[in-house]
């Protein structure tokens, strides 16, 4: 294997784009955490990025490995390095060992809430997770745990000695709420290519307006969780705005889905939700208020 291509492998192993995601939302609420204490030690930054990556990558790697059948399956992962036979599973579980260790124990130098977190992220996302989304669509509602912990992770890091507030909690009912219309609508676009793997993640495991209606109705209570930060006083009327104008354009995006109930508009939500998550977090970074 040249070395061009053992790359090109390893970024579908630890999928890159949604590892990048991650630690953009861990970063995001470290500064915000940094903010809170008018100080912001880059070295911790830098430890936080570069073993949220490794875990991130890890917990990827684990389910690629455990659905590695399941993925030969479908048009959109059957080109990642296991189904395709470029990389064994051995070797998979090598690498992904080694990041998940590697990544805990870095995130451990910064303070040990954040080290269990990490552990404790990529077990309910490989172990627990994974497994389920064959088993129920309840496996969106357990994948919005793990999902939401980057926030958490990111915040209690900017911490020597991290203690439970208001704010993280926010953050992670902000990205927890987030990931159901972000989930479904992409259920809703790969539902064909999932089936053949046997996975149930649409409400009612099938394109319909009960489905449609769900992502109605995770898009409008998104809006009011969304604009806590400006109620609770540690988010400014920028991000308020900001939030309310991006949650209500979600919601109409949803509400065409719900009436046409067609995988255009299903294309829509998914990529406003791409867009949805970091442009909150990044607003809510210059908009908070210490």
């Amino acid at each position: 294997m040249s070395e061009e291509s053992f790359i090109s492998d390893f970024k579908k192993l630890i999928k890159l784009r949604l590892t990048v995601l991650v630690v953009f939302s861990a970063s995001v609420s470290f500064l915000i955490g940094s903010r809170e204490q008018d100080s912001i030690n880059w070295i911790n930054w830098a430890i936080l990025t570069l073993g949220g990556f490794l875990v991130a990558g890890a917990a990827n790697g684990f389910n690629e490995i455990i659905e590695k059948d399941l993925d030969k399956l479908m048009s959109r992962t059957s080109d990642r390095p296991i189904p395709s036979g470029r990389m064994t599973t051995g070797q998979a579980l090598v690498l992904s060992l080694f990041m998940a260790i590697a990544g805990t124990l870095i995130l451990l130098r910064l303070n040990m809430i954040t080290g269990v977190l990490s552990v404790f992220s990529i077990f309910l996302y490989a172990m627990v997770y994974t497994p389920s989304k064959r088993k129920s669509p309840i496996a969106v509602f357990i994948g919005a745990f793990p999902g939401a912990l980057p926030p958490l992770i990111g915040y209690f890091a900017a911490f020597d000695k991290p203690a439970i507030s208001w704010i993280p909690i926010i953050l992670f009912l902000i990205q927890f709420v987030w990931q159901f219309p972000h989930f479904w609508s992409i259920a809703w676009v790969l539902d064909d290519d999932y089936k053949k793997a046997g996975f149930r993640l649409l409400p009612t495991k099938k394109r319909d307006r009960v489905s449609a209606g769900f992502i109605v109705v995770s898009s409008l209570v998104l809006i009011p969780v969304s604009l806590i930060p400006t109620f609770m006083g540690f988010g400014g009327y920028v991000i308020g705005a900001v939030s309310l104008l991006a949650g209500l354009i979600f919601l109409y995006l949803s509400i065409q889905l719900f009436t046409t109930l067609d995988i255009v508009k299903a294309k829509k939500v998914m990529f406003c939700s791409f867009f949805y998550l970091p442009l909150v977090q990044l607003i809510m970074l210059f908009d908070f208020i210490s």
